[in-house]
């Protein structure tokens, strides 16, 4: 798992850095708010530790910014604020936890366990015996592996996502495909077919199926 470290007291970033790799995590870090920003923009992170006061940008602003493009990674404020009042703010600014200087690393480090089991858990989808883990990029079914390309990984995932309803071919040649033009969505029929002979499933099991003249429905029952 990949933590982003932003705090400006180099003590504090040497101590959790080497802690925090030492528990098997990749830590990267900065020191201002603007370069946590620009790291965010162009890698994918999977938590944020974040310090309430930085240099040119706050920690505050900062958990701002990331909420406007990222509203699933966990955010941690690491700070010496800790009243009700500031506690709120940060909550409001889209912090997931927040946890008042000085701390214990052993506290930090279950609380980050704690973020990342629920994201994984968020992050697993099922449908009748299939299920697909976006955080991991894996699909089972029965439990066992099946292996898919990209653009079937995110098909099946989309489909999934939306157990129940119809998807059309246009939604999804706009949500998966992200095309927003006139586009033969025949192709699409050719990934269904694929991801079907991969998951092998029986008869019983035909979770997926085609709503002729519109698109697909994921469904675990009939109708």
């Amino acid at each position: 798992m990949h933590i982003l470290l932003v705090e400006d007291e180099l003590g504090i970033i040497q101590f959790l850095k080497q802690g925090l790799e030492e528990e098997g995590y990749t830590i990267t870090t900065a020191t201002d708010g603007v370069e946590g920003f620009e790291l965010i923009q162009n890698t994918s992170f999977d938590l944020i530790l974040l310090d309430w006061m930085l240099p040119k940008m706050s920690g505050i602003d900062l958990c701002k910014a990331i909420r406007i493009t990222d509203s699933k990674v966990p955010i941690l404020f690491l700070t010496a604020k800790d009243t009700v009042q500031e506690t709120v703010e940060g909550l409001k600014a889209g912090a997931n936890d927040y946890i008042k200087k000085p701390f214990s690393f052993e506290e930090l480090v279950e609380r980050i366990k704690i973020h990342f089991r629920n994201q994984i858990l968020e992050d697993i989808l099922t449908l009748g015996t299939i299920a697909i883990n976006k955080t991991k990029h894996y699909v089972t079914v029965d439990k066992a592996p099946v292996s898919l390309t990209q653009r079937e990984f995110e098909l099946l995932y989309y489909l999934i996502k939306n157990k129940g309803k119809v998807c059309t071919r246009n939604q999804i040649i706009e949500d998966v495909w992200d095309i927003h033009f006139e586009y033969d969505t025949g192709v699409i029929d050719v990934f269904i077919n694929g991801i079907r002979k991969k998951l092998n499933l029986k008869i019983e099991e035909d979770y997926i199926k085609t709503v002729r003249g519109v698109g697909y429905i994921a469904n675990e029952h009939e109708g």
